[in-house]
């Protein structure tokens, strides 16, 4: 059966008051399924690699848009498909309410959404040159090792959640500045601080694995909460989250960007008292830092790529 059983009809409720098999999910379903929400990630980080290539937006407009439309509502909503066809039987248990474990989208409409939107990626992709595409490529078969057997790099929190974070954030990045580069390599620069903001999502990812402490110990997922324990976790992500920023920040006075320096640091300073809290209470903070800390966190990657695009006008400081 491939619809985890778990949404059952209240008993008290009669025959004809309970809701009707459905043989398709609604639109609204398949929205929900697609997770608008979770979008917004690799969006910015490959619209902070298009700032960091210190080319003109204006005359590049096309190539944003492209990208956008790849890096959110294609791949990251392919990966989210993905994710909830394969750990139906977790969110049977942590989110009954999620699309399939409901019933909402029954039988195996869920892996052919996964599926269809992953070869609409793909197709798309090709519209961005060479380096679109291989990016693309690579995002998607992370996507998939991160969620189906036999690989399910989920299994394990230190592997699964370093995927999601290079995908969502370093790769998304550095596709953004390459495909504005007319398929050039973005620079030492854009690499190293697309490596670390990946290092610092990897705690970001580390936050939302809370919520489902209990369905991962029940279905064997070792995620970082159930390994190290709520509080070790909390721990573990807010060091993964705080010390690449104030690398970054470091890297950017060395690179004769002293106010980007500082309100990188500044913004990673902001972060401090909410982590504090967190880790004295991580269930029960976690969503906290991710609805205030992450956004801090973010905001210093713009920062950061507005750095970056100021020293692509300098070529004596690039080496070039």
């Amino acid at each position: 059966m491939d619809t985890p059983p778990l949404a059952h009809a209240n008993p008290t409720l009669s025959a004809p008051a309970a809701a009707p098999v459905r043989s398709r999910p609604e639109l609204r379903t398949v929205a929900e399924f697609l997770k608008p929400i979770t979008w917004f990630p690799p969006m910015w980080a490959f619209a902070c690699g298009v700032v960091a290539s210190g080319q003109t937006l204006s005359t590049h407009w096309g190539v944003l848009l492209l990208g956008l439309v790849l890096t959110g509502p294609l791949v990251c909503a392919s990966s989210q498909a993905v994710n909830d066809w394969f750990d139906r039987h977790v969110d049977a248990i942590n989110e009954p309410s999620r699309p399939i474990p409901s019933g909402r989208m029954p039988g195996r409409w869920g892996l052919g959404i996964a599926i269809a939107w992953t070869v609409l990626s793909l197709l798309w992709a090709t519209l961005m040159g060479p380096w679109g595409f291989v990016a693309c490529a690579l995002a998607i078969a992370l996507s998939w090792a991160y969620s189906a057997p036999p690989v399910r790099l989920k299994s394990n929190g230190w592997w699964g959640n370093a995927a999601c974070a290079l995908s969502y954030e370093g790769l998304a990045w550095l596709t953004g500045a390459a495909v504005m580069l007319g398929g050039a390599w973005p620079g030492p620069h854009s690499v190293v601080l697309a490596l670390l903001y990946s290092v610092g999502a990897h705690g970001i990812m580390t936050l939302n694995d809370f919520k489902a402490m209990e369905g991962d110990r029940r279905m064997g997922v070792a995620s970082l909460p159930v390994q190290l324990g709520a509080h070790g976790a909390a721990r573990m992500a807010c060091v993964f989250m705080l010390v690449p920023q104030v690398v970054v920040a470091l890297l950017l006075a060395h690179w004769q960007l002293p106010w980007h320096a500082a309100v990188v640091l500044a913004l990673a300073v902001l972060q401090g008292p909410l982590m504090a809290k967190f880790v004295r209470e991580p269930v029960e903070r976690a969503l906290y830092v991710s609805a205030f800390g992450v956004p801090l966190f973010v905001s210093g990657m713009m920062v950061s790529a507005w750095g970056l695009r100021q020293l692509s006008r300098l070529p004596h400081t690039l080496g070039t």
